[in-house]
């Protein structure tokens, strides 16, 4: 086993999937802002309203924190972290079921107009001063890419896109079209929002009429598809933070209950779940941190499809 250690170690081609220092730091920071102005019943409760999305956080992590423009490069006004960086802040916000729309605008977005190289929306997104949301169903995957019923003519979009995350909130909306890609101020178009079964992240229907459209880039298939292989190997950290967090309170809870005179951790028949749970988290964290680390090195592997 030491060896396997020393070797891991040794190898430049294999990612350390340890925590750094900086990752510590970036995560107690977050944790600090969720004690003050996150809690589980507060969340719970928010699902229930009409405004499912939490603007007083996020208004906190993207402007007063600046974490939105943590993966930016400081020569557009961003943080100049990486991808590892940011994954430990989507696993703190995992764990608290955060309603935010950081994956969307902090990851997914973000990563596109990083890709193609768009100064002036990266800064804007950077700086939190504009939310920014890319108009593609919820479940688009880097290979698998839904035909999306958007068309584009002199200069203005019309269609449809169902399923859209983090975009009840946003402001600015990406939207491809035949390859290209188009920035529409949402004030311009319908948003409807959807039932979903995650309702900290809540879906919602666009529909454009007409709506006034800028290009931002052309031929941009590669980099969309780039974009979500990296906002669905953060999308896992997220899962990550929230297994943890669940496993933490059922153990929390086995240790105070009790049932016919007993406290229910002192079954074995519950120990050996909790145990196969651990291991199974403990994996999960291995495949998460992984993810991330070729996010962050543009490693081949990002993109590689299931078999």
């Amino acid at each position: 086993m030491t060896g396997s250690n020393e070797f891991l170690l040794s190898n430049p081609a294999i990612p350390s999937l340890l925590y750094s220092e900086l990752e510590g730091e970036v995560r107690d920071g977050v944790k600090n802002v969720l004690d003050k102005r996150s809690s589980w019943p507060a969340t719970l409760e928010r699902t229930e309203t009409e405004n499912t999305v939490d603007a007083d956080l996020w208004r906190s992590l993207a402007v007063d924190v600046g974490l939105v423009g943590l993966a930016v490069p400081e020569s557009v006004g961003g943080g100049g972290a990486s991808w590892r960086e940011v994954a430990v802040v989507l696993e703190e916000l995992g764990r608290r079921c955060a309603a935010v729309p950081f994956l969307g605008h902090a990851v997914t977005a973000t990563a596109l107009l990083v890709e193609i190289g768009d100064r002036d929306l990266l800064e804007h997104a950077a700086s939190g001063d504009v939310t920014v949301a890319l108009a593609v169903p919820a479940n688009s995957l880097a290979w698998h890419l839904p035909k999306l019923n958007t068309t584009v003519e002199d200069g203005k979009v019309s269609g449809s896109v169902r399923s859209v995350s983090d975009a009840v909130t946003a402001q600015i909306l990406l939207v491809p079209v035949d390859g290209d890609l188009y920035a529409v101020d949402a004030s311009a178009v319908s948003i409807t929002p959807a039932l979903s079964l995650d309702m900290t992240r809540q879906l919602a229907d666009i529909e454009f009429v007409s709506a006034p459209a800028t290009l931002v880039a052309s031929e941009v298939s590669a980099a969309l598809g780039h974009a979500l292989a990296i906002s669905s190997a953060l999308l896992a950290s997220e899962q990550l933070g929230l297994a943890e967090e669940a496993l933490q309170i059922t153990v929390e809870y086995l240790k105070e209950r009790r049932q016919f005179g007993r406290v229910l951790g002192s079954y074995q028949a519950l120990k050996h779940r909790l145990a196969d749970l651990w291991v199974e988290i403990t994996n999960a964290r291995a495949v998460a941190r992984y993810a991330a680390a070729c996010a962050a090195e543009d490693s081949d592997d990002l993109c590689r499809r299931p078999s």
